[in-house]
């Protein structure tokens, strides 16, 4: 349809599009470089699970600070890829 690959941004608040899939940049991932893992692509709705694992749990701590009182809250978050054939990643190699 002599559309482009690659569309940036035209609107605030939307996402550059690949193939008119969004596009986020995250800077957990590694740079290119040989044999790196380093872009991403797929449906991540679909293969990765992110779950709470229990409800907040609060603890109040009278005896650290006084005569004020501290609380702490603590919270456990899991995550697991549940389906690998969703989400695909570009080795890169050296030429």
């Amino acid at each position: 349809d002599g559309a482009f690959l690659w569309q940036p941004s035209l609107a605030n608040g939307q996402p550059a599009t690949l193939l008119g899939y969004p596009v986020v940049e995250a800077e957990d991932m590694p740079d290119i470089a040989a044999d790196s893992l380093s872009i991403a692509f797929g449906n991540f709705r679909a293969g990765y699970l992110i779950a709470e694992r229990s409800a907040t749990s609060i603890l109040r701590d009278p005896f650290t600070n006084k005569p004020f009182v501290h609380f702490y809250a603590t919270k456990r978050v899991g995550g697991q890829v549940m389906n690998a054939e969703a989400i695909k990643l570009m080795q890169f190699s050296a030429s």
